[in-house]
């Protein structure tokens, strides 16, 4: 049995994708950083103030100390400064990411929360603060050249470094935060996100045997939650261990609840509970690490919000269903549903069910064709769309297609009286019209 295009989950993979949903690991690190940085200068500082009084040159160390002396001001003006920057640009900031949820959809915040640049620059602000404050307390009241121990020469010249990286790191970040604000970059955005999800997934091949009678159920026993992600390679493990294959029950993005059975064993007694401890991660919201769906509802979500009577934009929809037909055309050839992980001896530990074409079409079309009465830029658009799947797909995927563009043909005839605005409505359109 062939496992061709199977690519083997990463143990950290779970952990990585947790810490970049937070956004507290960046800057403890930068400040962990911060003092190992501000030490080594401490010393290399200390290291020139003793060769130079070893070798008596008491001028050039005066000179030095007259330049630390001088850069001490620009230390202080950061210092006190800094905080202040911070908390303005960062207000700015979030009140920009709210407007760009209340336009497009709550979900956009997470991209927010993920922006390296994001994490990047808040961590450069928050390490030049720290570091300006160990370096002021690095100077001394001592200016004479043959009894001064310590001269911040290393430690300045670090803070007006940090300072310029973090004046070009402000350049970047609101140029950054105001593409958030458009609908191009940001259904872009997700659709590159899902497409890397895709990139990630493991497909192993049709025709795979079951997994064997069931013998006994795991039931969930944390708290009550959307199934986020599964740590696989330590399910795989474990089943590995135990000789049997475990079956994950619900879907990634799934609300599970305590009490509720998450995995099934075939072929064997349940493996001991710290080997099951910490595989199954739930959270107040989906997210896109192994949720293969998610960015289609995030698209179809954008696209839902642009069509409703309230912000009424359908080239915002249009935009959404480009995006949506990519997508799906990246998956058009691929297997879907069920995925089988395997040991190291190639042997399947681990069944994860997961969504079909026909769920992925249904998901990318059936909410927005209900709102397009009225809308031909958006109708236009999407008779374009599966015209374009339908020639894609292979013959056993066109089924559900073929439907959503019959049905998309009997909302516009039964919602546009008049023949030749019904007939402009349903004609294929890339652009929805022009």
């Amino acid at each position: 049995m062939s496992d061709r295009g199977y690519r083997r989950p990463r143990p950290l993979s779970p952990l990585r994708e947790h810490l970049r949903d937070t956004f507290w690991f960046a800057p403890t690190m930068g400040f962990v950083c911060v003092f190992v940085l501000w030490l080594v200068a401490t010393e290399l500082d200390d290291a020139i103030v003793t060769l130079l009084q070893r070798e008596e040159a008491y001028d050039e160390l005066g000179e030095l100390i007259a330049f630390s002396q001088d850069a001490k001001t620009i230390v202080t003006t950061i210092s006190s400064a800094m905080m202040t920057f911070i908390g303005v640009v960062f207000s700015i900031s979030l009140v920009a990411v709210q407007m760009a949820s209340g336009q497009l959809t709550p979900r956009v915040v997470r991209i927010f929360v993920r922006s390296r640049i994001s994490k990047l620059t808040l961590t450069v602000f928050l390490a030049t603060f720290l570091f300006s404050l160990l370096v002021l307390s690095s100077y001394e009241s001592e200016s004479d050249p043959r009894r001064v121990v310590s001269v911040p020469l290393v430690q300045s010249l670090l803070i007006l470094v940090m300072l310029g990286l973090s004046l070009l790191l402000f350049v970047v970040y609101v140029s950054a935060t105001l593409r958030l604000m458009q609908v191009g970059p940001v259904v872009d955005r997700i659709a590159r996100d899902s497409l890397r999800v895709l990139g990630r997934m493991p497909r192993g091949p049709r025709g795979e045997d079951g997994p064997g009678p069931e013998t006994a159920r795991v039931m969930h026993e944390g708290r009550a939650g959307v199934l986020r992600d599964v740590n696989t390679a330590r399910l795989v493990r474990a089943a590995r261990r135990q000789d049997v294959v475990l079956r994950l029950l619900p879907r990634i993005g799934d609300f599970v609840v305590p009490g509720t059975p998450v995995l099934a064993v075939h072929g064997g007694p349940v493996p001991p509970p710290h080997r099951l401890r910490y595989t199954v991660s739930v959270s107040v919201e989906r997210t896109l690490h192994q949720d293969l769906a998610f960015g289609l509802r995030q698209l179809a979500d954008i696209a839902l919000r642009a069509l409703s009577t309230s912000v009424n934009d359908p080239t915002t929809a249009v935009q959404c269903l480009d995006r949506i037909v990519q997508f799906l055309a990246a998956v058009a050839h691929l297997p879907l549903g069920a995925v089988h992980h395997r040991d190291r001896d190639g042997r399947v530990r681990l069944v994860q069910d997961g969504p079909e074409w026909d769920d992925l079409v249904d998901l990318a079309f059936e909410e927005i064709r209900r709102c397009v009465a009225g809308s031909p830029q958006v109708s236009r658009r999407l008779m374009a769309g599966l015209d374009d799947l339908l020639l894609l797909v292979p013959e056993d995927r066109k089924k559900s297609l073929v439907r959503h563009r019959a049905l998309l043909v009997q909302t516009v005839e039964r919602t546009v009286p008049v023949t030749a605005d019904r007939e402009f409505a349903l004609l294929p359109d890339r652009q929805g019209i022009g």
